[in-house]
């Protein structure tokens, strides 16, 4: 989202957050209403271009919200919907986008709610791991023809007590619903929210050999003192690394392995 769009996702992110959420259960109630609407708009086209038309009175937006949603969701998420159709978009599609974005920024606080952020964070990671090594399963997952009630009794089976109970519900929603994107794309969104919330980076360690608790902290406070900011890790084990680390935060690789030195060398001597 840029220009117009963001200051509106920005005022309805602060509108969330201002809220007064403590709890899991009404954190994951409101994500799960929130993703309702957002199914809801991306197959009414005409209702979702009402209500992102730039052209209408704000208020009347917000009526419409009004009539189509009391009643069947609670007043926290219908106030928010409003609050987005009454906004300024450069396109629907991004105000479609930020209420998605709000749903998972409320499941996120929904794991704040449990002390489960580490655990969300690990869960999602380690599944887009899953995912990008089993093409068969990502294949049966993005496959269209497979209800999401398939898709979800898959994830359930596959899932249900490996990862929290918050994690799985995220998976499931965004698998259910990919919204045109690959599940991985859509894993690094939510992994992404996660993340901002608690204004951490993250960062993908590969190392040969898993690293103690120590370790992990010692890089970890290392890596927040260079950027500025708390460091969430995502520790890969990889044989290929042979000795060392490597360390990918964005487009930043700091790589620091015998693997990449031995690399080096060949290509000195190959010139």
């Amino acid at each position: 989202m840029r220009g117009v769009s963001r200051v509106s996702y920005a005022d309805l992110l602060e509108r969330l957050t201002a809220e007064d959420i403590s709890s899991a259960a009404v954190a994951t109630r409101l994500a799960n209403e929130l993703f309702a609407v957002v199914g809801l708009l991306d197959t009414e086209h005409g209702l979702r271009r009402a209500l992102s038309d730039p052209g209408k009175p704000a208020a009347e937006k917000g009526a419409v919200v009004g009539a189509l949603l009391r009643g069947k969701v609670t007043r926290r998420a219908e106030s928010l919907v409003a609050a987005a159709a009454e906004g300024h978009w450069a396109t629907s599609g991004d105000m479609v986008d930020a209420i998605e974005e709000l749903a998972v920024t409320a499941m996120v606080l929904a794991a704040e709610a449990e002390n489960g952020l580490d655990d969300l964070e690990d869960g999602l990671f380690r599944f887009g791991r899953v995912i990008a090594a089993q093409p068969d399963l990502r294949a049966a997952l993005a496959d269209p023809s497979l209800p999401s009630e398939g898709k979800g009794r898959l994830l359930d089976t596959l899932l249900r007590g490996k990862v929290t109970a918050v994690t799985l519900a995220v998976i499931s929603q965004v698998v259910a619903h990919p919204r045109g994107r690959s599940i991985n794309a859509a894993l690094d969104l939510c992994a992404g929210i996660a993340a901002r919330r608690r204004e951490q980076l993250i960062a993908v360690v590969r190392t040969a050999a898993e690293l103690s608790a120590a370790q992990r902290r010692r890089l970890a406070q290392a890596l927040a003192r260079s950027y500025g900011h708390a460091v969430h890790l995502n520790v890969v084990l990889d044989p290929s690394v042979v000795g060392g680390i490597s360390v990918q935060i964005g487009d930043e690789l700091i790589d620091g392995t015998a693997a990449s030195r031995l690399a080096a060398v060949r290509r000195k001597l190959a010139s």
